[in-house]
């Protein structure tokens, strides 16, 4: 379960037009002046846009395309090692520059071909029911920043590596896609907000920090994990849990660190049979039958 103390780098609105990203104060970035007023730059270029209207273009400094350059080299061969098959498959359709960073619209054109996901801008982190419904009608909120130079293996922050390194080349699966979809089309449906948070602790635990098996090998498909070569190398180490839908939406965890505990799939089938089937079939007694929330008795 998300707490939403976890909340990473809020952003905020002020009277006089300007966007703030605040950083929390063991971010890597808290301290470097430039980077947060480039944080808070390329936000307000988010906040700024409006449906219907082009997507930004960020104009991508020397070292933001370094850090992408790098990240991109590093998940290279670590993916080839250590990535689930239908990703690489995906990987290899969708084909991500590895020397510059893409933009967003060059991004959607080329996911709308494949499997009809197409990205919007967002400053930051998006409310949990705005960004998983607009799933449902296969919408991406991304942000455009890049991580701090001094971490560059792995951000606690969805950042535009993460975005599209990670949930992009997923999302260039159809079956990936397709889960990612019902899901999003669960919490349109969903009219309480606990429905929402379980289906967003399943999504954590298998479309963010899935893994799943290959001719009996652990594999990663999770766009968390394949898009920090950090975690990529310790993922196998961690406790891996049999995918079990009430395990994933009570298993506490932390979106600011490695995840400790992940649950693995048999196969793209076994997936798509529990999670793609519970996210088509979500309702509004998901939470009690799943041990999310406790029932509230009736009266007599």
């Amino acid at each position: 379960m998300f707490e939403e103390a976890q909340l990473y780098s809020p952003v905020s609105h002020h009277d006089d037009g300007t966007v703030e990203v605040h950083l929390g104060a063991d971010h890597p970035g808290f301290h470097d002046a430039d980077y947060r007023a480039r944080r808070n730059a390329i936000a307000a270029r988010a906040v700024a846009w409006r449906p219907g209207e082009p997507l930004p273009r960020i104009d991508y400094t020397d070292g933001e395309t370094a850090i992408w350059c790098q990240v991109s080299a590093e998940l290279s061969e670590k993916h080839r090692r250590r990535a689930h098959p239908e990703y690489l498959a995906a990987k290899e359709r969708l084909g991500l520059p590895t020397d510059r960073i893409p933009q967003l619209d060059e991004v959607s054109v080329a996911l709308q071909a494949l499997t009809g996901f197409r990205y919007v801008a967002a400053p930051g982190l998006v409310e949990l029911r705005e960004f998983y419904s607009s799933l449902g009608d296969r919408v991406f909120h991304s942000t455009q920043y890049v991580r701090h130079p001094s971490q560059p293996l792995y951000t606690p922050e969805p950042d535009v590596i993460h975005e599209v390194l990670g949930h992009g080349n997923q999302l260039a699966s159809p079956r990936f896609a397709e889960v990612t979809r019902a899901a999003g089309a669960a919490v349109a449906r969903a009219e309480r907000a606990e429905t929402v948070q379980v289906i967003a602790d399943v999504f954590w635990f298998t479309m963010e920090f899935g893994v799943m098996y290959d001719r009996g090998e652990l594999k990663a498909y999770g766009a968390g994990i394949c898009s920090s070569y950090g975690e990529i190398d310790e993922f196998a180490e961690m406790e891996i849990r049999p995918l079990e839908l009430t395990a994933m939406a009570t298993q506490h965890y932390d979106i600011t660190t490695y995840q400790p505990v992940l649950f693995a799939a048999e196969s793209v089938d076994h997936l798509e049979d529990v999670v793609g089937a519970f996210f088509a079939g979500c309702d509004d007694d998901a939470p009690e039958r799943l041990g999310a929330v406790t029932a509230v008795p009736t009266g007599s």
